[in-house]
Formats: structure tokens, C-alpha cells, sequence
């Protein structure tokens, strides 16, 4: 074998080595996405815009819900920006609720105090 070939035949195995644990990065096999939940007139805690994923945090009378997102460059495509949510705003949200049934879950839309709803797929 040519010394180019071994080469690139170990840059190819190298490169493919190194993508497979981005391939099984997240599984969203902890959400229900089977079911939507609705929750109405939540106040936004913190509004996290950062890699891996965006995170926002709501709070409901007393129960705080983790909403994770895409990750900020496939949420500004769909219309978000690192703004676009600030703490102590009143938000409408859907959701794909955890599994495990703890407050959390996928953000599915969010309706801005505005009345803009942004969605994230």
C-alpha cells in the first residue's frame, strides 16, 4: 500500500472514531414524545443560550420545570436568538414531558410575552 493510501485510510478511521460519540451524544429516548403538555402563564427563571443545548427553566406556583433545547445555532435558524427569552418573563410553552415524570422535559414551542411563538424542530 502507497504511504498516501495508509494515510488516508488512517485519517478516515480517525475521523469516523472520532464522530461516533457525537453520533450517540443524546438520546431522546427520555422524553414522552408521544404526549404534549401544555403549561400556561409560566415565569422564565434563566434562559441559558449555550452549546450543547439551550435550556430554558420556567416556574409554575412552586414547581420549576427544565426545558431543553437545541442547540443554539439550530435554534437561531428557527428564530431564536440569545434574547429572545429573559428572567421574569411570562411565557406559554409546549412540551414533551420527561419519562421519569419529574418537571422537565423537550421544548416544543414557546409563546413569547409578544404573542410570537417560536418552536424547536
Amino acid at each position: 500500500m502507497k504511504f498516501v493510501s495508509k494515510v488516508a485510510v488512517i485519517l478516515s478511521l480517525g475521523l469516523a472514531a472520532s464522530a461516533a460519540p457525537a453520533i450517540a451524544h443524546h438520546s431522546f429516548a427520555m422524553f414522552d414524545q408521544d404526549t404534549v403538555v401544555s403549561l400556561k402563564g409560566v415565569k422564565v427563571v434563566q434562559f441559558r443560550w449555550g452549546n450543547p443545548h439551550v435550556f430554558v427553566v420556567v416556574e409554575s406556583g412552586n414547581i420549576r420545570y427544565a426545558l431543553e433545547c437545541s442547540s443554539p445555532s439550530a435554534m437561531n435558524s428557527l428564530g431564536w436568538k440569545h434574547n429572545s427569552l429573559k428572567a421574569g418573563d411570562t411565557i406559554d410553552v409546549t412540551m414533551f414531558p420527561l419519562r421519569s415524570g419529574k418537571p422537565g422535559g423537550a421544548l416544543k414551542t414557546a409563546t413569547l410575552p409578544n404573542g410570537t411563538v417560536l418552536g424547536d424542530s
